[in-house]
């Protein structure tokens, strides 16, 4: 082998490692990506985004996604204030705001965080009542999220929403709560009936005083329903008569029969 040729080999071996330690030196992050380096296992700090240049044996990094993570939590049983059994679960979101400390203060942030929520899930509705469970779901989501994130800010993680999806209760306990809404019910439309019928009762008390300011207009007012009720043909009407209305001829009458017994007791006289 010539000396061209072993300079050649050389060159191009020497043009591979210099290509491959670029390779392993050069890194290129997202937007939405940061780099935590650590040089000889002391953190030099975050990089990125774009090109971020590494010493390769030396440099180690650690990419951090910066995006909002939604968590999923698992139901949780437990028992609220009043002793009624539940299964809750969550949706929790959260990002990292410092990737530094996401790294460097604790060691898997993803699982930390999901452990955390699971068990405030836990303690914060069991201090609850179950109506409190069903009716006031935002300010249980308030307080979830403010424990979490109090606990979570160490660690550069900042806990913005957390949403409670769905309670479970036991089969009983919603057969007794259909009942009591049931009952609930019924109350409500008793009470709209008595409070109709009280309204009611005004009303026909004060008709009673006006008609019974005039006569006549009890009277024309007998006539009208009579008239309302002989509108239907397979209707009977049994019309009383007024004794107003007899009243002068029973008293023409009673006039004309003392007549005639006065006349007939001066014949009979001699």
């Amino acid at each position: 082998m010539s000396v061209v040729g072993a300079l050649v080999i050389v060159f191009c071996t020497l043009v591979g490692l210099g290509l491959v330690v670029a390779a392993a030196s050069v890194r290129i992050l997202r937007e939405y990506e940061r780099a935590v380096v650590f040089r000889l296992g002391r953190l030099v700090g975050p990089k990125g985004p774009g090109l971020v240049l590494l010493i390769p044996g030396v440099d180690r990094m650690v990419r951090v996604d910066l995006r909002t993570v939604t968590l999923d939590i698992p139901p949780q049983a437990l028992i609220t204030r009043d002793n009624v059994p539940a299964k809750v679960n969550a949706v929790c979101y959260f990002r990292v705001i410092d990737a530094t400390r996401a790294i460097v203060e604790v060691e898997q942030y993803r699982v930390a965080t999901s452990q955390l929520a699971q068990t405030t899930l836990r303690s914060v509705l069991g201090k609850a009542d179950l109506d409190t469970l069903l009716c006031e779901r935002e300010q249980l989501n308030e307080a979830l999220q403010h424990m979490i994130d109090e606990h979570t800010d160490p660690w550069g993680i900042k806990v913005t929403t957390v949403e409670i999806k769905d309670v479970e209760i036991p089969s009983a306990m919603q057969r007794a709560m259909a009942l009591g809404a049931e009952a609930e019910r019924e109350r409500r439309a008793k009470i709209i009936h008595a409070e109709g019928e009280f309204q009611a009762s005004q009303r026909l008390r004060s008709a009673a005083d006006v008609l019974a300011a005039n006569p006549a207009s009890l009277q024309l007012r007998y006539l009208q329903t009579l008239t309302e009720i002989g509108s239907a043909q397979n209707s009977t009407v049994v019309f009383p008569l007024p004794m107003d209305v007899l009243k002068p001829f029973l008293e023409a009458g009673a006039q004309g029969g003392a007549g005639n017994g006065v006349a007939r007791e001066a014949e009979l006289v001699p």
